[in-house]
């Protein structure tokens, strides 16, 4: 067989074990293994296995993903989740459909200490959806709120499938925090306005809360201030040179701890549950490392990737489709995979293609940084996109009095408020590279 027919069987492989429900990571492994192991032979394959994990698990960088998943598993466990809604909810929760705003801006106001797509849209879940459901809040409207509310956990900083890609492809993970702050914001900004529409046309879908006393809305935004805090010292000391990503991860892990220790929230147990569920995502992420690294291995002696690259560079379109064709596959592939695999298993493959295309002008690194968000974007499109998407899985399986099509249903205003940002940012990159460029002059 040729080398090109051992790769196509890879994919192949790959994509038959994760129709029958192989974990991702094994999926990747195992037909990477077998292609490797089909191209060259026994001894390299086993030099393969001893040395690439070593080489992989042993990057300092990969350290700021369990910090920052501890990070958000101390926020979660010392109730800093449930006074994000509850301060968002006293200033907005008296209009018409302000109970789901709050949902929006609690979790942009968690993603800023999590950084999981899926850690977020539970968390806020778990707190918000019964009081929608006190509320008389439809159940359509609650569910695709907090499914596609819960992707800005990776929109909005820190966010780990930027670290990955930041590691993927040696980019500064400090740019491209600061490229994703103003699109997350527009995403945030984006759903408040699709809730607003919404309930305007079907007032029935949401019906508003008696207004709080000036009083307590202080006093609800007062319980926020450790997490105020915590971003403005690990963000102004990132951006401020005081240390690096990786430093301002430890150091926001370290403040997360004592304000839940302080507010007396977070107990034993409560660490415990903590270091138990970053350490399961921790695992399940550096598994999933090593099976797309096996993968990409494979496919890189193929000379697959190499060949793409020429390929695309030869195409007779305009860069800016070859690029949307890009984000219409992540867009698909997020259907079957999560954003993780997608970019482990996708990025070797495709970001030399891209590099090697001349898009609006841009220097390499300007580039890279603005690939790297139109991606992250789609990846959260395809969170939420029928007929998989997993954050919908996720806010189902804590809110099971609502249907799943009834969910999907209500998705899809925020996928047009998606699609639309997408196109913004696809035709103007200086809404992601703006900041960037005034940050680190």
């Amino acid at each position: 067989m040729t080398p090109t027919t051992i790769g196509l069987l890879m994919f192949a492989g790959m994509l038959l074990m994760m129709a029958v429900r192989v974990p991702i990571a094994a999926a990747m492994f195992i037909p990477g293994a077998l292609g490797y192991w089909a191209l060259t032979n026994d001894m390299a394959l086993l030099n393969q296995l001893k040395g690439a994990p070593v080489a992989r698990l042993t990057v300092y960088d990969l350290s700021v993903i369990p910090l920052f998943l501890l990070m958000g598993q101390f926020a979660t466990q010392g109730g800093l989740s449930r006074d994000l809604f509850k301060a968002a909810a006293a200033f907005v929760g008296h209009i018409r459909g302000g109970l789901a705003m709050a949902a929006v801006l609690a979790a942009a106001a968690f993603g800023a200490v999590c950084g999981s797509s899926v850690a977020t849209s539970a968390t806020i879940t778990q707190v918000a959806y019964p009081e929608m459901k006190a509320n008389g809040y439809h159940g359509r409207l609650s569910t695709a709120t907090l499914a596609c509310g819960g992707t800005l956990g990776i929109l909005i900083p820190p966010s780990v499938p930027l670290v990955v890609y930041a590691i993927l492809t040696e980019q500064n993970v400090a740019k491209l925090f600061a490229a994703a702050f103003i699109p997350g914001l527009i995403a945030m900004a984006g759903y408040l306005l699709v809730i607003a529409i919404v309930c305007r046309l079907r007032p029935e879908l949401a019906k508003p809360s008696a207004p709080l006393a000036w009083s307590a809305r202080w006093a609800a935004l007062l319980n926020i201030w450790p997490i105020v805090l915590i971003f403005l010292v690990v963000f102004g000391g990132i951006y401020g040179g005081l240390f690096s990503p990786t430093e301002g991860a430890a150091v926001g892990t370290v403040g997360t701890f004592l304000a839940g220790i302080g507010r007396r929230e977070l107990d034993r147990a409560g660490i415990v549950r903590s270091f138990v569920g970053t350490a399961e995502t921790s695992a399940m992420v550096f598994m999933i490392f090593l099976g797309a690294d096996m993968m990409n291995a494979a496919l890189a002696l193929t000379q697959m990737p190499a060949a793409l690259a020429q390929w695309v560079s030869h195409l007779a379109v305009s860069p800016l489709w070859i690029v949307g064709g890009v984000l219409l596959m992540y867009v698909v592939l997020g259907c079957v995979m999560d954003e993780l695999s997608m970019l482990l298993l996708t990025i070797p493959v495709l970001f030399p293609a891209i590099m090697g295309l001349p898009l609006m002008g841009l220097e390499q690194e300007p580039k890279a940084i603005w690939f790297g968000i139109l991606v992250l974007m789609t990846v959260g499109i395809g969170m939420v996109a029928p007929p998989v998407g997993l954050n919908v899985y996720v806010v189902n399986g804590i809110a099971r009095d609502v249907s799943m099509n009834e969910t999907y249903k209500g998705v899809f205003p925020f996928l047009a408020s998606d699609v639309l940002r997408l196109l913004a940012l696809l035709a103007f990159p200086s809404i992601s590279l703006g900041l960037v460029t005034l940050l680190f002059k």
